[in-house]
């Protein structure tokens, strides 16, 4: 089943709140100094939030320099760049003639489903389309109540991973012994205990590269939940569409077994 997803700017007032206190304790002007921006420059403000950096830049670079926005003026025309359009609403606000109003705007489908006893939602986004985090948040507002809910996020530490992070009772953070899989594991430690949330770790291909991983996770108190061997027989049953916990008996186990841990509320 499919329905339009569209974006809506509840979710972006919330964090315009937070902004004015992030603001407030660390003043944009002085952060815009401290990376260099200087009378005459041109600047974008490429993810602007209510503002804040946006009126900042223009107050150091002066009449002689540039900020750029989700809207410009040149000349008489107005142009809106809507790409570039946080929904948070700022414009409406400071617009001195009331001439912007705020209408849906579709981004994307969010589509349903079931396989077997497991339900699934998922956000597509439209060819083009920037904003994820619109996205998501659509996607964690139609997830079934359930005893277990899980969420595939994509790597790294960006705003989407923040915001399907966001609210979660426990993060499983999937490495690789690698010293780029150790890396990647190192940043999402961080937000993870920047955001306050619990989370573990899991040991993909545990068999393969060093043992780096393991001596930081001893070192941070680290609890490692499963270890997940390499083998040939997981990347063949991808090839065929199948899952590999259904068809490699030592890969279901350690599955199980992590479920199993999950539910028994082991401390992490």
């Amino acid at each position: 089943m499919t329905e339009p997803l569209s974006q809506s700017n509840l979710g972006f007032r919330l964090m315009s709140l937070m902004f004015c206190v992030r603001d407030w304790l660390r003043p944009p002007t002085r952060i815009l100094q401290e990376s260099g921006v200087r009378p005459g420059m041109a600047v974008l403000d490429f993810g602007c939030g209510r503002g804040g950096f946006s009126l900042a830049a223009a107050s150091l670079v002066g009449p002689e320099g540039h900020v750029y926005g989700a809207i410009a003026c040149v000349g008489r025309q107005t142009l809106i760049f809507t790409e570039l359009c946080h929904a948070c609403g700022g414009c409406l606000l400071v617009c001195p003639e009331g001439a912007i109003r705020e209408v849906p705007k579709p981004i994307g489908r969010l589509r349903t489903g079931a396989s077997g006893p497991v339900q699934f939602v998922e956000g597509v986004l439209n060819v083009g389309e920037a904003m994820s985090p619109p996205a998501i948040r659509a996607v964690k507002g139609s997830a079934p109540d359930v005893e277990l809910t899980v969420l595939d996020c994509p790597p790294g530490t960006s705003c989407p991973v923040i915001e399907s992070v966001r609210g979660c009772d426990l993060l499983l953070l999937v490495t690789e012994p690698t010293p780029f899989g150790l890396h990647d594991l190192k940043l999402a430690v961080e937000m993870a205990r920047a955001l306050g949330l619990k989370f573990g770790v899991v040991v993909n291909r545990a068999d393969a590269g060093d043992r780096e991983v393991w001596d930081y996770c001893q070192r941070q108190r680290i609890a490692i939940l499963a270890e997940i061997p390499d083998d040939r027989a997981v990347a063949e049953a991808y090839s065929r569409g199948e899952l590999a916990a259904s068809c490699v008996p030592h890969v279901a186990e350690r599955i199980r077994g992590l479920l199993e841990t999950l539910q028994s509320g082991a401390r992490v």
